[in-house]
């Protein structure tokens, strides 16, 4: 039986957890929630590049990735961070929900899958 490598194990919960070649990512949220939705995307998306990076993997194995937007009337400044993000010719498939997200301050929260 392959065992399960945890990264950044907290008592609720951990930021990583790596199976079978497989990294899943808890919801990442921004570090400033009082900046716009653009700029707590980009931090989100930074988070999850230096998560992804900790367990040998890179934002082109996304293999998917769910957005929860709190507005989706900010759809379109997500999708600003987004798209200069994403690695070309690798975007992973995605779906993108509104949702009341944990902080009322939060605009965005991301989680995502990737291959290691």
């Amino acid at each position: 039986m392959q065992s399960i490598q945890r990264i950044n194990v907290q008592k609720r919960l951990s930021d990583v957890a790596v199976y079978n070649g497989v990294a899943y990512l808890a919801g990442q949220v921004p570090e400033d929630p009082t900046l716009d939705m653009t700029g707590q995307t980009e931090q989100v998306l930074a988070i999850i590049d230096k998560l992804l990076e900790s367990v040998g993997s890179h934002k082109s194995r996304i293999l998917m990735a769910q957005v929860f937007i709190a507005n989706m009337a900010e759809f379109a400044d997500m999708n600003k961070a987004w798209d200069a993000w994403v690695a070309e010719g690798n975007a992973p498939p995605r779906a993108t929900i509104e949702a009341r997200l944990a902080n009322p301050n939060y605009k965005v929260e991301i989680v995502v899958t990737a291959a290691v």
